[in-house]
């Protein structure tokens, strides 16, 4: 690729300026390249739509993860507009409020499929819709975003933790998958980051200043923090890693208590 080859990037999952999503969005701009942003439903669209003029992002298009129909017809968008795409991010989970309250055990069918289903499945289909784009364009590098809770038990985080290791093992199966196809695939596990989804943890300001006095480095992480390794995995600087996830925490992963 030359470098006067325009670089083309797909983030889903902006919910406001304090979304990790935005940050990365804000951080691949700056790094010249172009962009895409998908919504669901009004609300959201006229929170992304201003976002997206501040960083000059030509295609604002909707996007629910949880509709095949949706999917296809985004990527025919993307296909029309741009003929190859070089990045997908990943930013989308969801679960019932009520299913990261209480026990685990007491989530019912419909809750985990859904929570399964939004936060899991969705990278197998947004990997599957982006793949001939992603080839097209001799490669590419899809990022999602996945939390501790998927190897470690975190109070009031329950179905949100195994659709977490769902989507963890989706990041390997489609690194092997794509691989021959120069494709990479890698998950950033991010420390507590107060966002939008992060409200619907109960307690999550207790998880966040426990995170700032134990990690190593006492402190928190940012947006801005994750964003720095989503743009080198976007980028030839992270040409050698896939099917990996990797923690920005500030080194609170390590410790044992």
């Amino acid at each position: 690729m030359s470098d006067s080859t325009p670089r083309r990037a797909l983030v889903t999952g902006i919910a406001n300026e304090r979304s990790i999503a935005w940050a990365i969005a804000r951080a691949l701009a700056a790094d010249g390249f172009e962009l895409a942003l998908t919504f669901v439903g009004d609300a959201l669209e006229r929170r992304v739509r201003p976002l997206a003029a501040e960083i000059g992002a030509g295609l604002v298009l909707p996007c629910d993860v949880n509709s095949d129909a949706d999917i296809a017809q985004l990527f025919t968008t993307l296909g029309e507009e741009w003929g190859n795409l070089d990045v997908v991010v990943h930013s989308i989970a969801f679960a019932r409020r009520e299913d990261l309250m209480g026990r685990f055990i007491d989530t019912d069918r419909e809750g985990f499929r859904l929570a399964l289903d939004t936060s899991a499945y969705s990278l197998l289909a947004l990997a599957r819709g982006a793949h001939p784009l992603l080839k097209a364009a001799g490669g590419g590098s899809i990022i999602t975003l996945t939390f501790e809770g998927s190897r470690r038990v975190f109070p009031n985080y329950n179905i949100m933790g195994v659709a977490k290791a769902a989507l963890e093992a989706c990041v390997r199966y489609l690194a092997a998958d794509l691989g021959p196809d120069g494709i990479r695939v890698n998950a950033i596990s991010a420390g507590p980051i107060k966002t939008l989804s992060a409200a619907g943890i109960r307690n999550f300001r207790d998880m966040l200043r426990f995170a700032g006095e134990r990690a190593p480095l006492r402190r928190t992480v940012s947006p801005e923090d994750v964003a720095a390794l989503a743009r080198l995995l976007a980028t030839t600087d992270g040409s050698g890693i896939t099917g990996q996830v990797l923690p920005v925490d500030a080194g609170l992963s390590i410790l044992g208590i």
